[in-house]
């Protein structure tokens, strides 16, 4: 049996994310129209986005009194920008150049740099266990692929030499007018960096203070899983966003959020089944193999939908009890664990 809803053709994964925001809208009682809580409010009109950036499917909606369409292209040129910065496999893409280095020291946009040391950040909290330079696996194995299989031994041992965090450095220069220049190192030629588990909850933060500093009072933003919740109900209450039950379209669990980001990686996201053995796209930097600890799916409830998305990820590579023990030790975040049993634990 395989799960390909990631192999589906792009209207397809368009159509299922304009039903997953019927469901949000349905959960949090009726349109958004949070600005016309307020006596002096404009009259407001709700505005909406689907379209494919990132590998996934994005679908934004918000009430405005301004130029909705205008704050809607704004939306798309961010996203076509963030695209044209940190994807992997666009041969114009900042990234792109980065990973076909000629030299290992490279300038790049403070955005790139940032966001690669946020992955190193994690590299060093998850010892070792998120790393940013896996990308070499990741196309091994090749989740998107029509027909995926498990990939020769010899090819993921040879791989996984390739997966070295340590190898990547950040380094900031001043120029001669006193300005930060930033500059990644790399220690060996055959690093490559990915982004993809970071890229959309980075997104989801420059989208919401896009939208909230043009006045958007009252939204919802989602990236394939990565939800960021825009103020509040029109009554002034949160946002209710639903966790997916894991193989499954029902919801098993539903948190109140305002200005809040809800991210949530799961095992059946992109997977396939072989020899009666699940394989899935989040992988072991240490065994090259997809990671097996029995958690079906993370959901982070954060501030930054950044932070949610690291930590989500980082979570489900460390197993339950690692990942709550990092949890309580991190502020201003919270995580609902659901094991292959579908039994469900919160932790703060």
């Amino acid at each position: 049996m395989t799960f390909n809803f990631w192999r589906k053709p792009i209207k397809d994964r368009l159509a299922a994310a304009c039903l997953f925001a019927v469901c949000i809208q349905i959960m949090t009682g009726g349109p958004l129209a949070g600005a016309q809580s307020f006596e002096d409010a404009k009259q407001t009109e709700t505005y909406n986005l689907n379209d494919f950036y990132f590998d996934t499917v994005v679908s934004i909606r918000f009430d405005t009194d301004q130029d909705g369409e205008a704050l809607l292209q704004g939306c798309r040129d961010i996203c076509t920008r963030l695209e044209q910065t940190f994807s992997r496999t666009d041969e114009n893409s900042e990234l792109y150049a980065v990973n076909h280095r000629e030299s290992d020291h490279v300038e790049v946009s403070e955005p790139l740099a940032r966001l690669t040391q946020t992955g190193l950040d994690y590299y060093e909290i998850s010892e070792g266990r998120f790393d940013i330079t896996v990308a070499p696996l990741s196309d091994l194995w090749d989740f998107k692929s029509e027909t995926p299989s498990v990939p020769p031994e010899a090819e993921i041992q040879n791989a996984l030499r390739k997966v070295d965090g340590s190898a990547v450095h950040v380094v900031p220069e001043e120029n001669k007018t006193g300005e930060t220049v930033w500059y990644l190192d790399f220690d060996r030629e055959d690093t490559m960096i990915d982004l993809g588990a970071l890229v959309k909850g980075y997104a989801a933060d420059v989208l919401s203070a896009y939208l909230k500093e043009e006045g958007v009072l009252s939204g919802l933003i989602n990236l394939g899983g990565n939800v960021y919740a825009i103020g509040t109900k029109e009554d002034g209450s949160a946002w209710k966003i639903g966790i997916q039950k894991p193989f499954d379209t029902d919801i098993i669990d539903a948190v109140e959020v305002q200005d809040q980001s809800v991210v949530t990686s799961g095992v059946y996201e992109r997977c396939f089944e072989s020899d009666g053995v699940l394989y899935h796209h989040i992988l072991d930097p240490e065994t090259g193999y997809p990671v097996q600890n029995n958690l079906w799916s993370v959901s982070i409830i954060s501030d930054s939908s950044l932070t949610g998305d690291a930590l989500s990820t980082v979570c489900m590579l460390l197993g339950q009890d690692a990942a709550m023990d990092l949890i309580r030790h991190t502020d201003g975040a919270r995580a609902i664990f659901v094991d292959n049993s579908l039994h469900k634990t919160e932790c703060e």
